[in-house]
């Protein structure tokens, strides 16, 4: 009798050590899981590069720019999935940050059926959250290089293997000073902005609704200031946009606005000038993995001076 109790103790201690897979934390080679998820995204060039200086980025061949394959944990510090079942009940979801043991890597285990697939990539400080396949928000409103994936998974009795591909959801808007200097008492950069959208639907690729956003930006060496929104449309506008340096009491320095600045998913609005100085009022695979990809090459840079 004590042999067939230690036997069943340690039945039990197995079963609590079985790893669950839903926390993003833990090893992959789980054996009940039937569905694994690895992030790669395959990268042409730094954010950083102005893209217009650069080749024509269309298929291979001359002019065209050679990938790398990197792991997706290098574009992005935060992946958020959530699984939905044919009804639109939320039946699974994942939350992933730069850190993890496991983070790029999800392993789940599915009945087989047919479900849509939402996946987040982001910069945020916390985790998006997936309410719907038509509804997801950032912490605080604060938008940031966001790629996402939408689509049908096909479960079966069996791993799968998918290759699947992460879209860029924003626009970025790119404000660069030609000032020779910035005023000593100028501590940072507010900028408020209309027209555009904090919230983003993954089912329609654009943002949802019609958000008043505000971001913070300490003052740049290099006179580089860059903001994100969800466009409503592959061409949308930011109807206003106002840019006001501030103290480090928040008390105003200079203030500008800029109205009805166009906006393109996956594309940088570049505005340049001059913004203390004077004059100017704005202007215009087998083994069941899913190897997701993304690209964080911007198609365009469409600059304008102010």
């Amino acid at each position: 009798m004590r042999k067939i109790m230690l036997f069943a103790l340690a039945l039990l201690l197995a079963a609590c050590e079985k790893p669950i897979m839903d926390d993003g934390k833990t090893s992959t080679e789980q054996k009940d899981a039937n569905v694994i998820l690895h992030f790669v995204q395959y990268e042409q060039c730094s954010f950083g590069d102005d893209v217009t200086s650069l080749p024509y980025r269309g298929g291979a061949g001359v002019g065209s720019v050679t990938r790398a394959a990197t792991n997706i944990t290098e574009l992005c510090s935060r992946l958020n999935i959530a699984i939905f079942d044919a009804e639109g009940t939320k039946v699974k979801t994942v939350a992933q940050k730069e850190g993890d043991s496991s983070y790029g890597t999800v392993a789940l285990t599915l009945t087989a059926g047919t479900y849509r697939l939402v996946v987040i990539a982001h910069n945020c400080d916390g985790s998006a959250t997936i309410s719907s396949t038509e509804k997801v928000t950032f912490p605080n409103n604060k938008v940031t290089d966001t790629f996402y994936y939408y689509g049908d998974l096909v479960v079966t009795d069996t791993k799968q293997s998918y290759d699947l591909t992460l879209t860029r959801a924003v626009a970025m808007f790119r404000l660069v000073l030609t000032d020779e200097s910035v005023p000593s008492n100028v501590a940072k950069l507010k900028f408020y902005y209309l027209g555009g959208s904090s919230t983003f639907s993954p089912k329609d690729g654009a943002g949802c609704v019609n958000s008043k956003q505000t971001e913070i930006r300490s003052v740049s060496s290099d006179g580089v200031y860059e903001i994100y929104t969800l466009p409503h449309t592959e061409d949308d506008v930011l109807t206003k946009l106002t840019v006001t340096a501030l103290d480090a009491n928040d008390n105003v320095i200079k203030e500008r606005t800029f109205e009805n600045i166009p906006v393109t998913r996956n594309q940088v609005t570049r505005y340049t000038g001059s913004f203390f100085g004077s004059g100017g009022s704005g202007s215009q695979s087998s083994d069941g993995t899913f190897r997701l990809t993304a690209d964080p090459d911007w198609d365009s840079v469409n600059g304008y001076t102010f």
